[in-house]
């Protein structure tokens, strides 16, 4: 590096920085620190929830709309299950890391193992229970079933609403493009071919 600064005085040479880094060590020796204004006082007050105590919310999951009392810290895949009857939304890993809780918010896939059912207020969340219509299978599930593209069975809810998702998200150009946007879901029984093959299907039964 030069020795000299930047003639356009941009770039700081050796000899600058060191000139004030030595500079800076003398005024923190000196106790030369200006002086820092003490943080002001909170303006505001949180108001504070008893522990065991709950708030009633309203979900819409399905369609219907579903007043429920849970305790704010509840999630919205315990609220499906134990307040609202819909277990077909499993519980695999409660970390967000297999899938199997996978539920659709305003047409987003979100892993409701991760978030507060407090928060999901106003949205359409929608489940497996709500995938078949007037009796008929969606797409996406009559091709898993086609295809055997399920064995325990376990993963398979949230398969499904994640190949909804991404079928409606056109993300199923390609056998490689399905894997890559079906990767959140985690299949134990590595039946991945076969549901790629479904999701293959149903994307050309949906999109045309």
């Amino acid at each position: 590096m030069s020795e000299q600064a930047d003639p356009a005085g941009i770039r700081p040479s050796r000899r600058t920085v060191l000139k004030a880094g030595g500079t800076t060590a003398g005024v923190l020796a000196a106790g030369g620190l200006p002086a820092v204004a003490a943080p002001a006082a909170a303006e505001s007050t949180v108001d504070s929830i008893e522990p065991g105590s709950t708030v009633d919310i309203t979900l819409t999951v399905n369609g219907q709309r579903h007043r429920v009392a849970v305790e704010p810290r509840v999630t919205l895949l315990d609220a499906l299950r134990e307040r609202l009857g819909l277990t077909g939304t499993k519980k695999g890993c409660d970390r967000g890391e297999c899938g199997a809780c996978t539920v659709l918010a305003d047409g987003q896939r979100i892993k409701s193992c991760l978030t507060l059912a407090v928060m999901r207020q106003g949205q359409r969340i929608s489940t497996v229970e709500g995938l078949a219509a007037d009796g008929e299978l969606h797409p996406v599930q009559a091709a898993f079933i086609r295809r055997d593209a399920f064995q325990c069975g376990f993963c398979t809810p949230g398969q499904l609403m994640s190949a909804v998702a991404a079928i409606e998200e056109g993300h199923t150009g390609s056998d490689a493009e399905i894997r890559e946007w079906m990767s959140g879901n985690l299949c134990r029984c590595s039946c991945y071919p076969n549901i790629v093959a479904a999701v293959r299907d149903a994307a050309r039964e949906v999109r045309g």
